[in-house]
């Protein structure tokens, strides 16, 4: 399997790249794309099986462009991933470090956040209310999903029967759902403006769910009609966010994931600490409260205002946020010439590319970088090797169950 989750044979000496097959099986294919050096296919038949071929638990499994890993036994998923892990780092990296223990809790009803696709047809009179099909942007109708959390699952049908009810349900765009931990949020986003009729059953709807409402057009930001603002509070601190600011999905794995970055930081009380790609505060704020102080940066200006405010509601006065694009020149910026004795990365897919190359310029003796893409991860481990530091420690997180999307954890000390 590659690291995409997806089996690799070969015919003819050239890889043909095949979703749903797996390690040992003998499968009957479709070739749909020949090019030079590879080929994919679609998978017809499975005739001899993988002992660790599992029946998929969702029945909208093999149309949804969500979960591409069910057929695969959870453990195997796990032996999978470090493998892959592994891999991409002897690869790009040249390094074979042993890994520490898969950090892995439940496997279903683990999503707090989900984003609905939302199109009315009017011919049928019916709403596609869904998830995109793979390399598709056809809706698939989900009438349940298993990897969400209860409590958002529960209300796909009521808002499915909602949503048709209004007079322009045309006009609904997309749908986003949120367990916070005061109250589920809905951010509803529109294409144009709603008649008072149907703001008026969105905002009953709320009331009698117990829900937050946002509506959000599509140029502006959202807007609170109804519930309160929502928070978390896993790390021990109370974070509050905006309902279309990044928060990790996985919380229980969220939980562990800011533990165990603090212990491999190893923290002192007179340290400075620099966390980049900060977000709202998820790993800041609890670091700020066992260090001398720490500085977090953004590149999302709204969301380092809100890490500030969180800060503030937290009473945490030694954590100062900076807004800045990390992947452009810090030259002259006062906060990036200063020196640290830890900091940790925590950036999106795309990687830490510009401010990883002169992460060295800021005295560390030890790097935690949290990452959401091996192979983001193993280019930036070539640029921390270069700067003279050793990778100590990689593990891979199970944010993602079901899924080929791999989290890990690195740590790097200073040679």
């Amino acid at each position: 399997m590659d690291h995409h989750g997806e089996g690799i044979a070969y015919l003819e000496g050239k890889p043909v790249f095949i979703e749903g097959a797996l390690p040992t099986e003998q499968v009957l294919i479709q070739l749909t794309e020949k090019k030079s050096k590879y080929a994919r296919a679609n998978l017809i038949q499975v005739q001899q099986r993988s002992a660790e071929r599992t029946k998929p638990f969702c029945p909208h499994y093999h149309r949804c462009g969500g979960c591409n890993l069910q057929h695969l036994s959870h453990r195997e998923q796990l032996r999978y991933k470090q493998q892959s892990l592994s891999q991409l780092l002897h690869k790009f990296a040249g390094l074979s470090v042993p890994l520490s223990p898969v950090m892995s809790d439940v496997d279903l009803g683990y999503r707090r956040r989900a984003r609905f696709s939302l199109k009315w047809d009017t011919q049928a009179k019916r709403l596609a209310f869904g998830f995109r099909q793979k390399n598709s942007n056809h809706i698939v109708d989900i009438e349940q999903c298993a990897v969400l959390a209860p409590g958002l699952e529960s209300l796909i049908a009521p808002l499915r029967a909602l949503f048709e009810s209004l007079s322009h349900p045309e006009k609904l765009g997309h749908l986003e759902l949120i367990a916070a931990d005061n109250e589920p949020v809905m951010l509803l986003r529109i294409l144009g403006a709603l008649p008072e009729s149907d703001q008026a059953d969105l905002v009953h709807f709320a009331q009698q769910r117990h829900l937050s409402l946002y509506v959000m057009s599509e140029a502006g930001n959202p807007r609170l009609q109804y519930g309160d603002k929502p928070v978390y509070r896993e790390t021990g601190i109370e974070i509050a966010f905006q309902p279309h600011h990044f928060i990790q999905i996985n919380r229980h794995i969220n939980q562990k994931m800011v533990e165990q970055a603090l212990s491999w930081l190893a923290l002192g009380e007179e340290d400075r600490v620099l966390d980049l790609f900060c977000g709202v505060g998820n790993f800041s704020l609890p670091i700020a409260q066992q260090v001398k102080s720490l500085v977090g940066v953004e590149g999302i200006e709204e969301m380092v205002v809100q890490a500030r405010e969180n800060a503030a509601h937290n009473q945490i006065l030694n954590a100062d946020f900076y807004q800045a694009n990390l992947e452009k020149t810090l030259t002259g910026i006062e906060w990036a010439q200063d020196k640290f004795d830890k900091v940790l990365l925590d950036p999106a897919r795309a990687g830490a590319k510009g401010v990883i190359e002169r992460l060295s310029d800021f005295g560390a003796q030890r790097v935690v970088y949290v990452s959401c893409d091996p192979a983001t991860l193993a280019r930036d481990t070539q640029h921390l090797l270069q700067q003279g530091y050793q990778l100590e420690k990689v593990g891979m997180l199970d944010m993602f169950p079901h899924t080929s999307h791999l989290e890990s954890m690195a740590l790097f000390i200073k040679i």
